[in-house]
């Protein structure tokens, strides 16, 4: 017997489109019959996209789902003796699942219900899900294939039940969501599982946006000695192709190299971002222009995702502003090719503070002087949004949301929060990775020191400690979920470990009311941390 071909569907559904996703399923299929593949894997919850969350309550939502499922069934019987995996929502005698179908000639010939269900960072499957308890095991052209889902894979017991019940390969249908390194934890992880069952394996991920989520593709397989023998890029819908030969084990194909940390995070915000805007169909995106390295990196993200004609810009100097920063944002603007616009905000700013000066009499200039100018730039932003229907994109970065330094209502405003999982340190080095590629961001954004320029002669050092420092302590604490000892045990001054750990609690009311941005680190603000607003305890 020959080499079989397995095709890899790597999709970028769009959630709830069933129809859509239907139709990528069938191109994928058509695609992959064409070029003589005998199965197609696609990725979990394919028909659907992931994760549906609550839509999986809706009984119409599962319906229109099975019903999608069935004409997909049929329509597939036009391509002879091919076998298609499909993931889909089903629901069952013991409750609902999330279940995998095995399409052939017109009809399901195997299914399987995931047994793992992933209940932590942001995953909620429990709340929606009844686990399966059964292995899977079809054929297809001579070879016995054994199937498991996602987090399956993360545990030994599947793979191994799989093993048991006479598979020769695995597959692997995932939405696996990105994180920095994530690629290589999960190669490392399914490795363990080859030792122990000798079972060469096709790893199987969705691509693509879905809110804060961002899936990188990535699709890969091991042979049985755990090499890696074919691998997909990142960040891109693609179809892959490996092949099986008869003694059941994988023959090398195209590799496509690891990428440094900053690309693949540069990526997954590109995608984030595009994602975001096109499948809600927004017309394009606003974003305020300061001159600083934020801003900067944000501008650039916009319009590698979406294009420079889908890109408008605004700079709203007040009387803080330096000429630096107006001559930066200017360059940059017409580095890019994007619609730039100057709205100065001193007369807002001055008929606001006229209009309060009866209240504020006899009370010191404080931050709420500063916040006003904050506040105005969010108001234009929004207009703008308004009348328009763009999208206003935020600027602001994972180390100034974990202390508060932001405003509410003011440079928080807007739909999309770009860069709210980056870290200030991580900032610089994406832009210094963009630069490598074309030198869009003027040299002395990246180098002067940075600065919300709301009074005289400000930088944020001026608040918070130095970026390393602040950078350090929020991912110790709030990724890594070190204590306070731990931190100052490694090496961080005590008072700035109180400091930033005391800030991160007292601002979580801000950050509960911030837009969604792209999750990239094992942790972020959103979906995977949920901290009270209301709390005494304090460590």
């Amino acid at each position: 017997m020959s080499a079989q071909k397995i095709a890899l569907a790597q999709m970028n559904p769009l959630l709830g489109d069933l129809a859509g996703n239907a139709q990528l399923i069938h191109k994928a299929a058509l695609d992959a019959f064409k070029q003589g593949a005998k199965l197609v894997v696609t990725p979990e919850l394919s028909l659907t996209g992931y994760p549906p969350e609550d839509l999986l309550l809706r009984p119409a939502f599962i319906e229109a789902t099975q019903q999608q499922l069935d004409l997909l069934t049929k329509e597939l019987a036009q391509y002879p003796d091919l076998t298609v995996v499909v993931g889909h929502p089903k629901k069952t005698p013991v409750g609902l699942q999330n279940f995998a179908s095995v399409l052939q000639n017109g009809k399901v010939i195997a299914s399987y219900a995931k047994q793992e269900l992933p209940n932590h960072e942001v995953f909620d499957e429990v709340r929606y899900f009844v686990p399966g308890n059964q292995a899977c095991v079809f054929a297809c052209e001579g070879i016995r294939y054994g199937l498991i889902l996602c987090e399956d894979a993360w545990h030994a017991g599947p793979a191994k039940q799989a093993h048991a019940a006479g598979a020769q390969v695995l597959l692997v249908p995932n939405a696996s969501p990105y994180h920095l390194k994530k690629e290589a934890l999960r190669i490392e992880v399914l490795r363990g599982h080859i030792a122990q069952t000798n079972m060469p394996l096709v790893y199987v991920n969705a691509v693509g946006g879905q809110d804060e989520l961002v899936f990188d593709g990535g699709s890969f397989a091991l042979n049985s000695q755990g090499e890696v023998v074919m691998a997909m890029p990142q960040f891109i819908a693609d179809l892959g192709f490996v092949e099986i030969r008869s003694s059941g084990d994988l023959e090398t194909g195209p590799i496509t190299p690891p990428q440094s940390v900053e690309a693949q995070a540069y990526q997954a915000l590109v995608l984030g971002v595009r994602d975001y805007v096109n499948k809600n169909r927004f017309p394009g995106v606003i974003i305020g222009l300061s001159g600083g390295v934020d801003s900067a990196l944000v501008l650039a993200i916009a319009v590698d995702a979406l294009g420079p004609d889908k890109v408008r810009t605004v700079m709203m100097a007040s009387r803080y502003t330096a000429d630096i920063s107006w001559i930066d944002a200017c360059e940059m603007a017409q580095n890019l090719g994007v619609q730039y616009d100057e709205i100065p905000i001193s007369g807002p700013v001055d008929a606001l503070e006229e209009s309060l000066a009866e209240q504020f009499k006899g009370l010191k200039t404080d931050a709420t002087e500063e916040n006003i100018q904050a506040r105005v730039r969010g108001t234009l932003l929004m207009a703008l949004s308004n009348k328009t229907g763009r999208l206003v994109l935020t600027t602001g970065n994972k180390s100034e949301m974990a202390v508060g330094y932001c405003t509410l209502y003011g440079d928080m405003a807007g739909g999309f929060a770009v860069i709210k999982d980056i870290a200030k340190t991580l900032v610089y080095r994406l832009c210094a990775y963009r630069n490598s590629i074309s030198p869009v961001i003027p040299e002395r954004i990246l180098t002067r020191a940075p600065s919300a320029e709301l009074r005289p002669d400000q930088t944020d050092q001026d608040s918070l400690p130095s970026y390393e420092v602040l950078d350090g302590i929020v991912e110790r604490y709030m990724e890594q979920n070190q204590s306070i000892a731990e931190i100052i045990a490694a090496g961080f001054n005590p008072e700035s470990v109180e400091k930033v750990t005391r800030l991160i609690k007292l601002n979580e009311y801000k950050r509960r009311q911030a837009p969604p941005g792209v999750r990239v680190t094992t942790r972020a603000f959103g979906r995977d941390w949920r901290y009270p607003i209301t709390s005494q305890f304090r460590a």
